[in-house]
């Protein structure tokens, strides 16, 4: 008989199926021993359970059948379901699958963050003619009047000079020219550690230099519309499925950009790239999540999140390897194709083909999880697919009670708030001064314990406050790192401040999906967390061009950081700690739920 599990996190969100729960009487006999996990059949009925005594019927009776006052009504999210029962809530199956799963997050960390240094910037200069190519570089800006690398001298006859002229010579001979033409070539310092990138192969320089930012916001806008179909596509067609598909052409478009030269297409691919890379995501996660049951689901979603940081380090040691932007893409693409034969190794959710009515598909799964996990199956057991009941749920439900239009319009503000920091510090880890491969591997450093620290912490205390502090904790180390801005003799204590602020900011990237999906009431999570990832989408659109406010100051992109994380901690405040669910769900539909809120089971 499985165990009740004695503490509780909610899952995380998205992917909500419904399961049968026991009734409360039989709840109450299954924990006093009167009957079993699973109720056996022999004829297709199930057998007689032992009749409760009369002490344990007006025990029943005097039972509460909604949550009191002083229970947290999360805490019926804390109960198990029969697949959970009968291959086991989490085991070595469980554990190998999350694991596999996880491996799913390293290419789409890479894909992410590539641009971190695929577009990072070079030092350039307008070409110099044949006859000066040994002109030192300072020397021929100079002479052609090239101050800002984008304009020089029009009319001069560079054939008359030699690399041997002498640069008052070489004035001479310019000296009555005036007229400054825009740059038709350049090149490009070969020296600094950054190699070939998307500046130097399409010249983007100059009046072209925005399209750097183009080409990320390309990936980001494919990010922010895959998450909003994901879900959709991964309820429809299979979590397993959505998420094969996903990362096969995940592996096709990430290849092909290696292979590609034209910056059009490019554009194209990297838009392309970016809508099934949030799949995969989505759908490795809900996958994940749904192997296990009770408490242990935020913990497969928070283990889902580790391969993150170290992604961050891989990568970094892989530019830095290669510095060259072609090469880098080929060693980020590779890893997909062998991802691809974890088709053969992972199933489908078994939540979601009994739901779907695929019963015997169910079996098989249990049956091998089970023996993987050394439990030994009932002769035989029912498994009966739950009747599912047509939703109307859409975004204005969302805004139907006071309690749902509080926790929208400050979630929506968080999510925005936490992308915009979040990737704000990753994606402009270029932009910080410093060596931006070893910034970029501390970045990922750091956040291995703020993970870790966040599943440990919010297992003993409540979310809101942990939650709060990370983001108000991210405001100061960002406004310290503004203070120090520009001074080179302690660019050491910025990107000391820098990396304070990126492992308070992980921290809080770990507590708010978990937070975000216990206080939305089940029937309306999915809708819920769609509207969030619109607000984060619209956060990752923004993300590439906050770079820009460094040219016209150097302090507003980190003040611009520090504003919104102490906004996004006063939001914050306005959370309740615990859910509030008892009315919430049916205000949004006009009660037409409540029966079925109060007699299914999320899993």
């Amino acid at each position: 008989m499985a165990k009740r599990l004695e503490s509780h996190e909610e899952e995380e969100a998205g992917g909500d199926l419904e399961l049968p729960l026991l009734s409360q009487q039989e709840r109450s006999q299954r924990r006093s021993g009167t009957i079993p996990v699973c109720i056996m059949h022999n004829t297709g009925k199930p057998t007689t359970a032992s009749p409760p005594t009369a002490q344990q019927q007006q025990q029943q009776q005097a039972r509460p059948q909604s949550p009191s006052p002083g229970r947290n009504p999360a805490e019926d999210e804390d109960e198990t379901d029969v697949i959970g029962d009968l291959m086991g809530h989490y085991g070595k199956w469980q554990l190998l699958m999350t694991v596999l799963l996880s491996l799913f997050q390293v290419p789409n960390t890479f894909h992410i963050s590539s641009s971190v240094y695929q577009a990072a910037n070079k030092d350039f200069w307008c070409q110099r003619p044949l006859e000066l190519q040994q002109m030192p570089v300072d020397e021929w800006r100079n002479l052609s009047g090239s101050n800002d690398n984008c304009h020089r001298w029009e009319g001069i006859g560079w054939s008359s000079l030699a690399n041997d002229t002498t640069l008052q010579e070489a004035t001479e001979v310019v000296a009555s020219v005036g007229n400054l033409v825009a740059c038709e070539s350049w090149e490009y310092e070969t020296h600094d550690n950054v190699g070939n990138t998307w500046t130097s192969e399409w010249d983007l320089v100059c009046d072209k230099e925005h399209l750097k930012n183009v080409a990320e916001m390309f990936f980001l806008l494919g990010v922010a519309t895959g998450g909003i179909i994901s879900g959709y596509l991964s309820d429809k067609f299979g979590r397993k499925t959505m998420l094969f598909i996903s990362a096969i052409l995940q592996t096709i478009f990430g290849l092909c950009l290696y292979f590609c030269s034209s910056f059009e297409l490019y554009l194209t691919l990297r838009a392309l790239l970016g809508l099934v890379s949030v799949s995969v995501t989505y759908s490795a996660l809900i996958l994940a999540i749904e192997y296990v049951d009770g408490k242990w689901r935020t913990i497969a979603g928070m283990y889902n999140l580790f391969p993150l940081p170290i992604s961050y380090m891989i990568i970094s040691g892989l530019a830095y390897l290669t510095q060259d932007y072609q090469a880098l893409q080929l060693c980020i693409g590779l890893p997909g194709i062998f991802l691809c034969f974890l088709w053969f190794v992972v199933p489908e959710s078994p939540r979601w083909l009994l739901v779907k009515g695929r019963v015997d598909e169910v079996r098989r799964i249990i049956e091998a999880a089970a023996k993987f996990n050394g439990r030994q199956l009932p002769v035989d057991y029912q498994l009966t697919p739950p009747t599912q009941e047509s939703s109307s749920q859409n975004i204005t439900h969302l805004f139907r009670s006071s309690y749902l239009r509080r926790i929208t319009i400050c979630f929506l503000c968080i999510w925005f708030t936490m992308n915009l920091v979040y990737y704000g510090i990753i994606l402009n880890m270029s932009s910080f001064g410093g060596n931006v491969y070893l910034n970029s591997a501390l970045a990922g450093l750091v956040e291995i314990p703020a993970i870790a620290v966040a599943m440990y912490i919010i297992t003993k205390v409540g979310k809101k406050w942990l939650f709060c502090a990370t983001l108000f904790c991210a405001g100061v180390a960002c406004f310290c790192a503004t203070i120090t801005e520009g001074r080179e003799d302690i660019l050491w204590l910025k990107i000391t401040f820098l990396m304070m602020g990126k492992f308070t900011i992980s921290a809080g990237n770990t507590i708010m999906p978990v937070y975000t999906a216990e206080l939305y009431p089940t029937a309306i999570r999915n809708v819920g967390v769609g509207a969030c990832n619109v607000a984060a989408g619209l956060a990752l659109i923004l993300t590439p061009y906050i770079s820009l406010l460094n040219k016209i100051e150097g302090h507003l992109l980190m003040a611009l950081l520090t504003a919104w994380s102490i906004f996004g901690g006063f939001v914050v405040l306005f959370l309740p700690a615990t859910a509030v669910r008892r009315n919430a769900a049916n205000s949004g539909s006009g009660g037409g739920n409540q029966n079925a809120a109060s007699a299914a089971k999320q899993v």
